[in-house]
């Protein structure tokens, strides 16, 4: 199990015990997302420092550093591949990374509020983006083309978002108590 905290730090836990395994520091500000590589191998957190963090589970040494953001990062996924990590951020844009390098290669612009969740389908070809604007955006990972605005019957901020395996269902969750 792997938690953010708002020490600054993730936590790596053993969900048998409870006992911590790893403890990743090195943010400046609250650590709001975690996630894990596809492999198991590395982790990615997201702060409210502006960064995302690249770490590496086994010695829990930081990889990479993910930066250049004006604002805090509120969400963070890893592709299907591990070879490029999402960003939702207060900027009310996603900023999609290159893992190898470290290069922004994108920054998908539409939302008019913080992105709150961001998630890959499947396949990597498309993403998904929630924000505080009550609305999901479904992305063309490629061009950075908004294929769809979903959700829009939300009273509230987009917290969370499911996407089936075979990428034809979405489930959103928001604080309006809706899904």
């Amino acid at each position: 199990v792997l938690t953010g905290s708002n020490d600054n730090t993730a936590i790596l836990w053993n969900a048998t015990t409870g006992n911590s395994i790893k403890v990743f520091s090195g943010h400046e500000a609250a650590v709001t997302s975690v996630a894990f590589s596809p492999d198991g191998n590395q982790v990615l957190t997201g702060s409210n420092d502006g960064t995302a963090r690249l770490w590496d589970v086994a010695t829990g040494d930081t990889l990479k550093t993910f930066s250049g953001l004006p604002s805090e990062i509120t969400s963070v996924a890893f592709s299907p591949d591990g070879k490029k990590v999402l960003a939702g951020s207060g900027d009310h844009a996603a900023h999609l990374w290159d893992v190898a390098t470290g290069a922004l290669e994108k920054t998908f612009l539409g939302h008019i509020h913080v992105v709150k969740f961001v998630t890959f389908s499947s396949d990597g070809s498309k993403l998904l983006t929630g924000s505080c604007d009550n609305t999901v955006r479904l992305w063309d990972a490629a061009t950075g083309n908004t294929l769809k605005i979903l959700a829009r019957g939300h009273a509230g901020p987009i917290m969370s978002i499911a996407l089936s395996p075979d990428g034809s269902q979405v489930l959103t969750g928001s604080n309006d108590n809706a899904a």
